[in-house]
């Protein structure tokens, strides 16, 4: 029987899986398009919610994200989450509590999110921002999810190796960062829209962290 190595580092997504918001990040890009002349509809963007603004802009639109008009696209959808939707967001079902316990447990914490300038705000409103050691922004990786950059700088962050650290995450674009950078990952299913055949490679599937708290001993943080 092969040895597991029980994990020393949880890389956490946090749109959809510490708090309930990727509605919010579809709306606020809806009405951001439509407001720069661009309709699309709320099923066009639900679906890339979880991926990088980079690839949002060039799938959906065509368009680089340094691009003038993606900058300012990037400003004004920030400032409406800042203002009219962030503000409104619940934690998903036991997220502080089982953060609480990973801390207990003496793992280190980083958040590996595709959200950019809105992030700490996001993290204070889930009640989370004290209890997490650090996090990556999308600056500091190459790429953005699916692909694996940010998984590999949360991992250096942490100060640990692939097979040491398990990812937490809601979307198919969460398990393939991790995946790439080698990091198996926990996936849940309180962000919506995926079913279970779209989260297939993850290691484990639970319904939110209350879930994944109330199994701990069943899942990949047991070692």
């Amino acid at each position: 029987m092969t040895h597991q190595i029980a994990p020393k580092a949880v890389l956490f997504d946090i749109d959809g899986t510490l708090i309930d918001s990727n509605d919010a990040h579809t709306r606020a890009w809806v009405q951001t398009l439509q407001r720069h002349g661009r309709a699309v509809s709320y099923e066009q963007i639900r679906h890339l919610i979880g991926k990088g603004s980079d690839k949002v802009f060039a799938e959906l639109l065509g368009i680089e994200s340094d691009s003038a008009l993606a900058k300012q696209i990037t400003k004004d959808r920030v400032q409406l989450l800042l203002s009219d939707f962030i503000p409104n967001l619940a934690p998903t079902p036991g997220a502080r509590l089982l953060v609480q316990r990973m801390r207990s447990e003496g793992l280190r914490l980083v958040i590996a999110s595709s959200s950019g300038e809105e992030l700490p705000a996001l993290l204070a409103q889930a009640g989370l921002a004290d209890l997490l050691d650090t996090a990556v922004s999308p600056d500091e990786a190459k790429e953005s999810k699916p692909d694996g950059d940010i998984i590999e700088v949360a991992l250096r962050k942490a100060g640990v190796q692939a097979n040491e650290a398990v990812m937490v995450g809601d979307t198919p674009y969460d398990i393939a960062a991790a995946k790439e950078a080698g990091v198996k990952c926990i996936a849940v299913r309180c962000g919506g829209y995926w079913d279970d055949a779209a989260l297939s490679d993850a290691a484990a599937i639970f319904d939110d962290p209350a879930a994944l708290l109330r199994q701990w001993a069943d899942s990949p943080l047991a070692g």
